[in-house]
């Protein structure tokens, strides 16, 4: 049968794809995505941002209801669950990174969560539904971006979570709901009128809102399509369509399923081992470098002996903050991830509290920082380096180089770095037994008979123990850094 356009083949696809399609390759890397962003979700619970997004979504109610992660007494609509699941998600810009730049599975995996737990109970789904469902709400993002070189770049102009993580969600809700093809094909256009936020919104609490408004305008796509409202049947063949999202537009039609071959088998994520813009990682493997030429025996970084900092680093203006004034700016900052690597030798969950910003002997470093772009560093996730050089009083010079940093798709996290990643940001909301509970069910997600189970566990402790959890956490952070 002929195509008629490209968005008929997404259709197809987003249809036609069964779990025999899985390979045990791509399995793997999505289950390890699904362990991750699950662990950054609970970690983001603490921010303000997801309070805020709580509070508000609190004013919806709904006969039908999903859990927000690690909130036992809380239940929400399951778009809005979706919702601030998935602010929670990118709240620290903790999530996983894919190339063409994106955070794909924010996007995504909290819209599967509340699906699986909102639909009747007759409609069991199985881990493999969710992995095939997860899977191809991936896909969908990534073909999105292969259709524009502008999409290889480190993003100028609008935040792509927003653009392709809206399509891919309702994708991923459109192939959990088992709409039709048609119906697929129309939470895609629908999906498309959702889409978009600008740049301008980074560091700021706004931008994990991107996050969020992703996973629940896919499911709303979704359950639209699904009630027979229709968009443009073309919308992603044209340039005024999702083509208006990218000044290079060149979209094709997706090969047949016969000999479909996932994205993510060719390209892995990144994972992070702090939270902040995926960029900031070269420069912080660099700075620890060069800090083991400055000190030795864990003595204190001189700050008076240093005379200059140069970074030189990709033109990524956004990333191009001096004087951060707030965790979102801090995040977000060449400079200041920079010079806290050099004084503490490391960056942690804690390194962007306010305390920890507002340090003198930080904005001493600050002031001290210059930056150079060399033109072969260009703005890519894949092909992007760091290099600092410090330059001690004594006229001392010490420059250290990073082109792929520890947790790159290029070096990815070992799985036993992964699990600890998991357990220490979940530790503020679950209990040891709970984490490890979670963990032998991810590790083991294609064997899972119901994903009631994994829904069960993620609504987290009752309120007394959320609140010694909650201590807990607090009291042991408070010297990490």
């Amino acid at each position: 049968m002929m195509l008629k356009s490209v968005t008929e083949s997404f259709a197809r696809v987003i249809h036609g794809l069964a779990v025999g399609h899985l390979t045990d390759h791509v399995i793997q890397r999505s289950k390890r995505m699904i362990l991750d962003t699950l662990g950054v979700g609970f970690l983001g619970t603490s921010t303000e941002v997801f309070h805020k997004a709580c509070e508000y979504s609190k004013i919806y109610s709904s006969n039908v209801s999903s859990s927000v992660w690690g909130r036992p007494e809380l239940r929400l609509p399951p778009p809005y669950a979706a919702f601030v699941n998935g602010v929670a998600i990118h709240s620290m810009d903790f999530d996983d990174t894919w190339h063409p730049a994106t955070h794909p599975s924010g996007a995504v995996l909290p819209v599967l969560m509340a699906l699986t737990e909102a639909l009747p109970s007759s409609q069991k789904f199985s881990g493999l539904d969710l992995l095939l469902a997860f899977n191809v709400g991936i896909e969908v993002q990534g073909q999105l971006m292969h259709f524009s070189k502008e999409a290889s770049d480190i993003p100028k102009r609008f935040h792509p979570p927003s653009v392709v993580g809206t399509l891919g969600s309702a994708a991923a809700a459109s192939k959990l709901l088992r709409l039709s093809m048609a119906k697929s094909q129309e939470a895609l256009a629908i999906a498309v009128s959702y889409a978009g936020a600008p740049m301008a919104n980074a560091a700021t609490q706004t931008k994990p809102l991107h996050m969020g408004n992703a996973a629940r305008h896919g499911m709303e796509s979704a359950f639209l399509a699904m009630l027979g409202l229709q968009g443009n049947k073309q919308i992603l063949d044209m340039q005024t369509g999702f083509g208006a999202f990218y000044a290079n537009y060149s979209p094709q039609a997706l090969p047949d399923l016969d000999s479909h071959t996932w994205l993510l088998g060719q390209q892995d994520v990144a994972f992070k081992r702090f939270p902040a813009h995926l960029a900031t990682h070269w420069v912080a493997d660099a700075a620890a470098s060069v800090r083991k030429h400055l000190i030795t025996d864990g003595a204190l970084l001189p700050t008076d002996h240093v005379e200059r900092i140069v970074l030189r680093i990709p033109d990524v203006q956004y990333v191009n903050r001096p004087f951060p004034d707030s965790e979102h700016a801090a995040r977000h900052s060449f400079q200041y991830v920079a010079c806290t690597t050099l004084l503490d030798g490391g960056i942690t969950v804690p390194s962007f509290h306010k305390c920890q910003i507002d340090r003198p002997q930080v904005r001493e470093l600050l002031r001290k920082v210059e930056l150079e772009h060399p033109r072969d560093n260009r703005p890519s996730f894949d092909t992007l380096y760091c290099e600092i050089s410090v330059t001690l009083r004594d006229g001392a010079t010490f420059t250290e180089c990073s082109d792929t940093f520890y947790g790159h798709w290029r070096k990815p996290l070992s799985q036993e770095d992964l699990r600890e990643k998991f357990r220490a940001n979940a530790s503020s909301m679950l209990s040891c037994d709970t984490i490890e509970r979670l963990l032998e069910i991810i590790e083991n997600l294609e064997d899972l008979e119901d994903c009631s189970v994994l829904t069960t566990l993620l609504k987290g402790p009752s309120p007394p123990e959320m609140v010694s959890n909650y201590l807990a956490f607090n009291n042991s952070n408070i010297n990490l850094s």
